[in-house]
């Protein structure tokens, strides 16, 4: 089965930059998530990318993920009022160099 990958970008309060990188240190090991990385792309802006095994794994791991981003959500500004505090996007792995 294919891998696929999950990208979720956020913006962190200024204040709380050390709070939040600790907190992505601390996250859980989602059943079927290979690897994470948590990416600065601006100040204060971050984004998180997990690989995992298949799509079904990411669909089961949701209602965790959730749970988690909801202890970081404090920590967190708005995007947008469409977005809320996230910005996420996923799909499959169509080419790896």
């Amino acid at each position: 089965m294919a891998k696929f990958v999950n990208i979720v970008k956020v913006k962190v309060k200024e204040v709380y930059k050390e709070d939040y990188l600790k907190k992505m240190k601390e996250m859980p090991k989602f059943k079927g998530l290979n690897s994470s990385k948590v990416i600065e792309i601006g100040p204060n802006n971050f984004c998180m990318i997990g690989e995992w095994e298949s799509e079904n794994h990411l669909v089961k791991a949701r209602p965790q993920m959730i749970k988690f981003l909801d202890t970081i959500r404090p920590l967190l500004e708005e995007i947008s009022p469409k977005l809320g505090v996230t910005d996420p996007a996923s799909g499959p792995v169509i080419q790896e160099n």
